[in-house]
């Protein structure tokens, strides 16, 4: 599959929709490394939520926040683009109801019920999921550092779940938070393996199209929560939740991640999820002002080391990946 999804930059204007983009080594990095802050800052932003909107009209605006902006500067390219996306309009639709309403309506809802810092560590467990589908649907192998180094973030998830105690993991007594995130990775895992199948369109087309059908899937989830009397208008702090959820998971974070996953394929750029805890971590001690336990400093001790030999130890060059086959296919 050709390279999908361009960034403007000074070659090209993104009125234009052109197709000259440069490189440098570190691009995807610095993407990624953004778009985990804009999510473990996501994390807090639930959280400070509650009792200010409720989670399926915060996904609802944050989508609407985020579709009225990218429209703007989208128009030109969807006009261009418009043959390609009408060809791929069912696979569009998917990727937003999916990967952005149905990831974010878990998300918000789990904060209801489990702290800010397990969110943020819980979702290093995407991986697996990546390593998973990848290997199965795809024949995509991985390095033994990447598996020795999602182990090790496993054990800091497992130290978050169980608050210290990982025997408590053998009693089935899960928080419903807990639980309604892990469905939140497995959505967002797969919605992250599917990428590789999106269609050759310019960045703001994509970005306009899934923002959209985010925003129309959200609708009837909005209107569940009104009809059983659940919805909470939002007050000051809900707007403001509303808008930094809007513009920088919804828009810079999502953006960046698919570039990121073009750059150097889903298995190395869903690991990269894992310094979501680190950054939610952080920015719940400071702003939520929750309590930080040992445990939380060792399980986060090891999400950073489990990431950093995974990439150490990672096969072929940025935009490479070895299959099982040993053949190298360019990263989607």
């Amino acid at each position: 599959m050709g390279t999908a999804f361009r960034l403007p930059d000074k070659k090209r204007r993104s009125p234009t929709c052109g197709k000259t983009m440069r490189r440098w080594p570190f691009q995807a990095y610095l993407f990624l490394i953004i778009t985990t802050m804009c999510w473990g800052g996501n994390a807090v932003a639930g959280k400070m939520a509650v009792g200010h909107i409720s989670p399926l009209l915060l996904t609802t605006l944050r989508w609407s926040i985020a579709f009225a902006t990218i429209i703007v500067f989208a128009l030109p390219c969807l006009k261009r683009d418009w043959p390609v996306i009408r060809r791929n309009l069912p696979l569009l639709a998917a990727y937003g109801a999916i990967g952005f309403t149905a990831f974010n309506a878990l998300l918000y809802t789990a904060l209801q019920y489990t702290t800010a810092i397990n969110v943020a560590i819980e979702q290093a467990a995407m991986p697996l999921v990546i390593f998973l589908a990848n290997f199965v649907l795809f024949r995509i192998a991985v390095s033994a550092g990447q598996v020795i180094g999602f182990f090790m973030t496993l054990v800091g998830v497992a130290l978050t779940v169980s608050n210290g105690d990982p025997i408590r993991l053998f009693e089935l007594q899960l928080n419903r938070g807990d639980a309604m995130m892990v469905l939140a990775v497995l959505v967002y895992g797969g919605y992250t393996v599917a990428l590789r199948f999106k269609p050759d369109i310019h960045w703001l087309s994509m970005m306009a199209m899934l923002a959209g059908a985010a925003l129309l899937t959200s609708l009837p989830l909005a209107g569940y929560e009104m009809a059983t009397g659940a919805m909470i208008l939002p007050d000051t702090q809900g707007w403001l939740v509303a808008l930094y959820t809007g513009l920088f998971p919804s828009l810079i974070a999502q953006v960046l991640y698919i570039r990121g996953n073009e750059l150097i394929g889903s298995n190395r750029a869903g690991l990269f999820i894992n310094l979501v805890p680190i950054f939610g971590t952080l920015f719940a001690v400071t702003i939520l002002f929750e309590p930080l336990h040992l445990y939380h400093v060792v399980s986060l001790a090891l999400v950073i080391g489990g990431i950093s030999l995974a990439e150490w130890s990672r096969s072929g060059t940025p935009g490479q990946q070895l299959t099982s086959g040993g053949r190298k296919d360019a990263a989607r």
